[in-house]
């Protein structure tokens, strides 16, 4: 099966290569869709091969893999939005841009080839980082952890966010690093008269807020739309925009700019498109800035954006 390699660039984490003790580590995740390793044929670093012997895969802290540990009859799952670490036992890198090249089978996808940029930064700082679990970020244990990093950092004991009534696995995918819960009040308005294309009927409006007079002021307003018949909306349009800022030295560098962007609009919307499931729906340039303007497909989300914005920026 073929897949375009600006979505399948999708699978490597932009900003995970790094050197390690026992040589160089980075990562994927499925952003794609559920499936299986069912070989790791080659890793390439720079155009040269990674020997078999020195390549392993991390699932998560305790399990790891070398390609001979996986194949047809064996398998390795890999599931939307699983983690998974490429080891290499090689030199360390300089800093500065690579090109990694991993060639592997899955299952149903058969034979892939994965081919990125990333770079070795020069200076990594030792950074404070929150506890997470691959296997399950949202159990018991995880949270914990969590909970108790979150006491001894802020040297403090919360005496009622820890409390929820929720099974926690029902936030995977809508929360990371899930620790605790807040109570906000809920003031209700409305109901509000609703003619929309999906919605119709009338709907309670619950607003989450210490904003005084804020309910009521929203309350009459609703009385007053229901008045004259309700709310008639529709979509014109589905897009997020970014407008990322560049410095120039004079204005005949940022003229060349703008025009460069005019020239490479294909390579821009291919990097925006690899790193989430964006849409570049075109962009807006002038000699002061530009703005990405991005498709979803049928995302709730900035993140996409953001991921994309970057990786555009890096060109």
């Amino acid at each position: 099966m073929f897949i375009p390699s600006m979505i399948l660039k999708q699978l490597y984490t932009f900003g995970s290569l790094e050197n390690v003790p026992d040589g160089i580590r980075f990562s994927l995740k499925n952003r794609l869709s559920d499936a299986q390793v069912t070989e790791l044929m080659s890793v390439k670093i720079d155009g040269q091969t990674i020997p078999a012997g020195a390549v392993h895969l991390a699932l998560d802290e305790e399990t790891v893999l070398a390609p001979g540990d996986i194949s047809a009859d064996r398998p390795v799952d890999f599931p939307l939005r699983q983690t998974m670490d490429i080891l290499a036992d090689t030199d360390p890198l300089p800093a500065g841009k690579h090109k990694i090249e991993i060639n592997f089978r899955t299952a149903p996808f058969g034979k892939l080839k994965l081919e990125v940029e990333d770079a070795i930064s020069r200076e990594r700082q030792k950074l404070v980082r929150i506890p997470r679990r691959r296997d399950d970020d949202y159990g018991a244990a995880a949270i914990g952890e969590r909970q108790t990093f979150l006491r001894e950092f802020t040297n403090t004991d919360p005496e009622h966010i820890f409390n929820y009534s929720f099974d926690p696995h029902l936030l995977t995918g809508n929360v990371e690093h899930f620790t605790a819960v807040a109570q906000v009040p809920i003031g209700l308005a409305g109901p509000l008269q609703i003619n929309g294309e999906q919605a119709q009927g009338e709907y309670l409006i619950p607003m989450a807020t210490t904003e005084g007079t804020l309910v009521a002021s929203y309350n009459r307003g609703m009385k007053v739309i229901n008045l004259c018949g309700g709310v008639t909306c529709t979509v014109v349009g589905d897009v997020m925009q970014r407008a990322p800022v560049f410095v120039f030295e004079n204005a005949r560098q940022a003229r060349e700019f703008n025009k460069w962007v005019g020239e490479n609009i294909d390579k821009i919307r291919e990097e925006a498109e690899a790193t989430s499931s964006v849409r570049v729906h075109g962009l807006h340039h002038a000699l002061r800035a530009f703005r990405n303007i991005h498709v979803y497909d049928n995302i709730l989300s900035v993140s996409p954006c953001d991921t994309g914005c970057p990786q555009v920026m890096r060109l």
